[in-house]
C-alpha cells in the first residue's frame, strides 16, 4: 500500500485547525480538494477518520490512533525536505565518484585537505569506470567525478592532471646502465603488461607494431598494484602511469627508463560536475592539484 504524503498533510491540518475550510486556507487549496484528500486517505487506510454531522466534524477512534503516526510521517518528510534544500547550498555529505587509480592514489591525499576546509562535511567515495561515473554525475547520484578526459553536454569538465605513461624497471636492471634501450630490446624483455582500457593506452601498443616479432608479454593485468609488485619482484618490466608509482620511486624500488617513443603519451584526468554546482569544493580540489603537481615530478598540471 502506498500513502500520499499530501493526504496525510491534509489530515493533520484538519485536526490542527478544527475544520476543512481552515485547513484548506492554510494549504492554499479549495475545501473540496481537502475533502477529496481525506476521503482518499480513508480508502487507503480502510477506515473512517472523521464523523461528519453537518458542518461539525469529530475525529473517530481510528483517527485518534492514526494521528501520532501521521504527525511523525509529516515531520520526517519536512525534515527531509529541509535537509535536501540545505544540501543544495552546502552539502553535509559530499559524494565523489572516481576511477580506481584516483581512489588509490589521489583521494587519500585529497580528503584530509577537504576535511580541513569543510570540517562539517561527510564524504562518500564510489569507484567505477569513466562512463559509469559520468552517468552518476549526470543523474546526481554523485556530486563530482574524477574521470578520463571527457566532454559531456550536461557537465562542466575541468582538467585536473596529466599522468605520463613510462617504462619502469626494478633495481639493477640492465636498462639502468648505458644507452637508452631500443624498442627491439624492450620487446625482447619479459613484459608485465598493465592494460587500463583508456584510448591513450593504445599508443603503447603502437610502439611495437612495426617489429618483426611481437613483444614478449609474460603477464597481462588490469590491476596497477599487481603490475608494479611483479616488477619489484623482477618478474618483468612494465609501462605504468606515473600516479601509481610515486611511493616506489621515492623508495627507489622502481626506476623510470626515458624513451623517445613514450614522450607525450599520457592519460588525462578531469573533474566533472553539473554546471555551476559545488564551486567551493572544485576550487579546493584544483588548488590541491597545483600543489600535488609541484611536488610530484611524475605528474603534470594541464591548467
Amino acid at each position: 500500500m502506498s500513502v500520499n504524503i499530501e493526504n496525510i498533510e491534509a489530515f493533520v491540518y484538519v485536526i490542527h485547525y478544527g475544520s476543512f475550510n481552515k485547513a484548506a486556507e492554510a494549504l492554499y487549496l479549495s475545501q473540496p480538494s481537502v475533502t477529496a484528500r481525506i476521503q482518499t486517505l480513508e480508502r487507503e487506510l480502510n477506515c473512517r477518520l472523521f464523523d461528519r454531522q453537518g458542518k461539525q466534524i469529530q475525529i473517530t477512534e481510528e483517527g485518534k490512533r492514526f494521528l501520532p503516526y501521521a504527525q511523525q510521517l509529516l515531520l520526517t518528510f519536512q525534515k527531509g525536505k529541509l535537509h535536501v534544500n540545505q544540501k543544495k547550498s552546502h552539502p553535509e555529505e559530499f559524494r565523489i565518484g572516481c576511477t580506481i587509480s584516483v581512489s588509490n592514489y589521489i583521494i587519500p591525499e585529497l580528503l584530509p585537505r577537504l576535511k580541513r576546509r569543510f570540517p562539517n562535511t561527510q564524504y562518500k567515495i564510489v569507484t567505477g569506470v569513466t562512463d559509469d561515473i559520468v552517468g552518476k554525475v549526470v543523474n546526481k547520484e554523485v556530486d563530482i567525478g574524477f574521470v578520463r578526459n571527457v566532454n559531456h553536454p550536461h557537465l562542466q569538465s575541468v582538467k585536473f592532471y596529466e599522468d605520463p605513461i613510462r617504462l619502469y624497471t626494478y633495481k639493477d636492471h640492465p636498462f639502468l646502465h648505458g644507452e637508452r634501450p631500443t624498442v627491439e630490446a624492450i620487446a625482447a624483455q619479459p613484459l608485465v603488461f598493465f592494460e587500463c582500457g583508456a584510448l591513450d593506452w593504445l599508443r603503447i601498443h603502437r610502439i611495437f607494431e612495426n617489429l618483426d616479432q611481437p613483444p614478449n608479454i609474460q603477464i597481462q593485468t588490469d590491476n596497477s598494484e599487481m603490475a608494479k609488485k611483479l616488477v619489484i619482484q623482477k618478474t618483468g618490466i612494465c609501462f605504468l602511469p606515473g600516479v601509481c608509482v610515486q611511493q616506489e620511486i621515492r623508495e627507489e624500488k622502481l626506476f623510470s627508463i626515458p624513451l623517445a617513443e613514450t614522450e607525450g603519451i599520457s592519460m588525462q584526468t578531469n573533474v566533472v560536475s553539473c554546471h555551476g554546482e559545488h564551486a567551493p569544493f572544485i576550487e579546493t580540489i584544483l588548488e590541491f592539484g597545483k600543489e600535488l603537481f609541484a611536488n610530484t615530478p611524475v605528474l603534470s598540471n594541464l591548467s
